[in-house]
């Protein structure tokens, strides 16, 4: 799966377990990718065109002036590249969408055929890879 090496992606504001996790899954559908966790409102300012893909939790974990996922979407996702909610809850995914978001998936979904689906689209890589 060469187009799927030195893709970039952050996690941004989910907690530990959470990203040790998303990290475990992400690792299984895009091998090669370079993961990173921001948990800071500078941090992620000062990286944000670095990655090709965000990955924003719901309720922000770190120090975020505001803790909604949604609003850090809405604030920064233009000119920026794709920034995609994790939640369960899919009333939040769609609001992150109508903030400018990509279509994202629940932490409970995170090693379904959807989120592998989810991340392919968003890095702009093809499933035939």
């Amino acid at each position: 799966m060469s187009n799927t090496e030195n893709k970039r992606i952050s996690l941004v504001g989910h907690c530990g377990p959470d990203a040790f996790a998303l990290r475990s899954a992400i690792a299984g559908f895009i091998p090669g990718a370079e993961i990173t966790m921001l948990n800071s409102l500078a941090e992620f300012e000062s990286q944000i065109a670095d990655f090709d893909l965000h990955l924003v939790n719901r309720v922000l974990d770190g120090s975020f002036p505001d803790d909604s996922g949604i609003e850090l979407i809405r604030a920064n996702h233009a000119g920026s590249p794709p920034m995609m909610l994790i939640s369960n809850f899919p009333e939040a995914l769609q609001s992150a969408v109508e903030a400018g978001g990509v279509m994202g998936f629940g932490k409970r979904a995170m090693r379904s055929a959807e989120a592998q689906a989810a991340l392919q689209v968003a890095l702009g890589i093809s499933s035939n890879s």
